[in-house]
């Protein structure tokens, strides 16, 4: 009896073990202390390269004197004559970044924006307009067109996603991807980035507060996010694709039996 009751003793233990591992292999940050103060990194903001599309709109307390800031010029065939569409359609209106890196705006021409924040861009071209005694009181507001990341693998709604802010850190993109299910492996996240022509790959480890130090915590446009599945969903699908083989070749061998047995009757 004492070792019937040390050996049922000792198989609820090892449930509970293998049930705490599971149940750690799905936590984030497992290292990091609470209450510890962490330095936010300042260079997370998204930055503008080569190729992008941007809707810029500028703004002045004198309406008209903004017009040609705002305006694109198209030649009409039909009549010869030039078009002018003015701010009231700009916010539809994209410009996009040139392979180096320049953008090319009506009256002050070229301006070099690769690298630079949208905030930074604003500034720059405000400060051209000022600068060339167009406008005293410049605003302008740079937003991109059509930025995305696109997260895929083992969550729960993989694909691409619209990003709306000048942050967007790995756990925002999960989060708008409906987090990992529990086949991730949360400690080899693989994040995939094109930067002047060259693919950088980081795995990130989820489970550790050192990822806030990755260059790749904070994502960059048309990033991409693969999370892994485990062994255990690998596992899974292979023996899901090596039944259905089975069944399939099961399947034909019946039908090639039943013609068989059709034809020496």
């Amino acid at each position: 009896m004492n070792q019937l009751r040390l050996l049922i003793g000792s198989l609820f233990l090892a449930i509970l073990l293998v049930s705490c591992s599971a149940q750690k292999r799905v936590w984030y940050l497992q290292d990091a202390q609470p209450f510890t103060p962490e330095q936010i990194a300042e260079n997370g903001q998204i930055r503008i390269k080569p190729l992008d599309r941007l809707t810029i709109v500028v703004n002045s307390k004198d309406p008209e004197l903004a017009v040609p800031f705002n305006s694109s010029t198209s030649y009409n065939s039909l009549t010869g004559s030039n078009i002018s569409s003015t701010a009231s359609s700009q916010a539809l209106q994209m410009r996009t970044v040139d392979e180096n890196g320049m953008l090319d705006m009506p009256v002050i021409g070229k301006v070099k924006c690769a690298g630079k924040t949208r905030s930074e861009l604003a500034e720059t071209i405000a400060d051209k307009i000022r600068e060339g005694g167009y406008i005293n009181d410049p605003t302008v507001n740079v937003q991109f067109a059509d930025m995305k990341i696109s997260v895929i693998g083992e969550v729960l709604r993989p694909g691409f996603y619209d990003v709306t802010r000048d942050k967007i850190s790995i756990f925002d993109a999960l989060a708008m991807a409906g987090d990992m299910t529990v086949y991730g492996v949360r400690s080899e996240v693989i994040v995939t980035r094109e930067v002047d022509g060259v693919r950088t790959i980081q795995v990130l480890d989820l489970t550790s507060k050192e990822i806030f130090d990755s260059p790749a915590f904070y994502l960059q446009q048309n990033d991409v996010v693969y999370v892994k599945p485990n062994k255990y969903k690998a596992q899974a699908g292979e023996i899901s694709q090596n039944r259905n083989f089975y069944l399939s070749l099961v399947g034909t061998a019946i039908s090639v039996a039943t013609l068989i047995v059709t034809l020496t009757k």
